[in-house]
């Protein structure tokens, strides 16, 4: 039994190397070929297919209200905040950058600034509204870029002062792969909060969260996670909302069933809302395409919830949205847990320890049923991980992250066959080595 355990031991160590001599060899793309196939495939999780197919279908959460302010212009926005501002909303978040990008104040740079009656009737429908969240970026210094500190953001570029002096000023920034603003983005999580010297910012959905209900909120940043995975419950319905476009046709691009109630930017105009709807609401004005229905890309995303889990095609949630569906989360501490790194290798090299000592019991006992044995209990292995990781993320909202675990059971037939063909080779050289040693023994002695 020592024999065999000792045995285990060596070949999930080999298990293991061989797993790090693959990440190697993938990180030089020696396989390039298999790009595509990859692309396809990276940004799918088996997560995914919880969001979407697994969970029971959630009630709308009537907290928070999503408004569309299509293509208005800043005297258009006001009009909007004045008209929800009436029916006391416990906050409205404008999730638009009102001030000039890169801080180049001039005319042509920043036409906005010509608008000086739209401005000034902005700023006056913030201040007297009294509860408006606005949006700043995070960003990082030239000098820390050429320094070669490239994943530290140390500044933060706010919206106008006649805008930010009145309202309350959070960043919008969401973790994504995107390189650039008007890349293909994927999100799966954000930052809740972030420190820059001795000041604390906090993001555009924890401050809303914070006005609604600042004790949640806090027991949510207690959590000091620097990164939250979004739980996502669900996305808003978009129907053609034009006389000329088919109002039955649907453009959500999601699997999941309507979840926050969404207003047109004609439907608010028209007075066609009930005013009740924003009382004591969270009510986030963003761009949902220039009218429901219009297939826009503008700030939108890739989100778990998206209809196709592998190779998307077409984005499937505004930004805004994503916005509402984190505060959803702080709101309902519906929050995401996951296991940590060590737990993680933990369970991969147990499980890969006792799938090879079952495999050397299999080799010994019965070595006419090994090839086959083997390889179904690997299989059987895969599928039930991944059943698991589902239904555990399904049903607690806790994400058993098993990459590891589901890459070692993958190796561990293949690595098993090759330690043992070595074993055997260098046990035949050595019974060759020792029979030829005592062969010459032999004939020295009869000499």
């Amino acid at each position: 039994m020592r024999k065999n355990i000792l045995q285990a031991a060596a070949i999930t160590v080999f298990v293991f190397g061989m797993m790090w001599v693959v990440s190697k060899i993938t990180d030089l793309k020696l396989f390039n070929a298999f790009d595509p196939i990859s692309q396809a495939l990276s940004d799918f999780e088996l997560t995914d297919y919880a969001f979407s197919n697994l969970r029971p279908d959630p009630l709308v959460d009537q907290r928070i209200v999503v408004v569309n302010i299509g293509t208005l212009n800043r005297a258009g926005i006001a009009q909007q905040i004045s008209t929800i501002s009436q029916y006391k909303p416990k906050a409205i978040g404008l999730d638009v950058y009102v001030g000039c990008e890169g801080g180049l104040r001039d005319s042509i740079n920043c036409p906005a600034l010509l608008d000086t009656l739209g401005n000034l009737l902005l700023s006056n429908a913030i201040q007297e509204a009294g509860n408006v969240v606005i949006v700043s970026e995070l960003l990082q210094k030239k000098q820390t870029i050429m320094d070669g500190k490239y994943d530290l953001l140390d500044s933060v570029q706010y919206s106008d002062e006649i805008f930010k002096d009145y309202a309350y000023n959070a960043y919008a920034n969401l973790v994504t792969d995107a390189d650039y603003q008007d890349d293909v983005k994927l999100c799966r999580s954000y930052m809740p909060s972030y420190q820059i010297g001795d000041q604390t910012h906090y993001a555009f959905a924890t401050q809303l969260a914070m006005l609604y209900d600042s004790t949640l909120t806090q027991k949510f940043l207690n959590r000091k996670k620097r990164e939250e995975l979004i739980n996502y419950r669900g996305n808003i319905e978009i129907q053609d909302t034009r006389a000329t476009l088919d109002k039955s046709k649907k453009t959500s691009t999601t699997n999941y069933p309507v979840y926050f109630y969404a207003v047109d930017v004609d439907q608010l105009a028209r007075g066609e809302v009930l005013g009740e709807l924003f009382t004591n609401s969270i009510v986030l004005l963003g761009y949902l395409g220039n009218y429901f229905g219009h297939p826009a890309w503008e700030d939108k995303y890739f989100t778990p919830l998206n209809k196709k889990v592998a190779g998307r095609a077409n984005p499937d949630m505004f930004g805004v949205v994503v916005h509402a569906n984190i505060i959803a989360m702080i709101l309902s501490q519906d929050y995401v847990d996951e296991l940590q790194e060590w737990q993680k290798y933990s369970i991969a090299i147990i499980l890969c320890f006792f799938t090879v000592l079952l495999f050397i019991y299999i080799d010994e006992k019965y070595p006419r049923w090994f090839d086959a044995a083997s390889v179904g209990i690997q299989i059987l292995q895969l599928i039930l991980l991944s059943l698991l990781i589902m239904e555990v993320y399904a049903w607690s909202s806790f994400k058993l992250d098993l990459t590891i675990t589901l890459a070692s059971t993958a190796l561990v037939g293949p690595c098993y066959d090759v330690f043992k063909s070595m074993q055997n080779e260098i046990n035949f050289r050595l019974t060759k080595r020792r029979r030829n040693a005592l062969k010459q023994q032999k004939e020295e002695n009869l000499a």
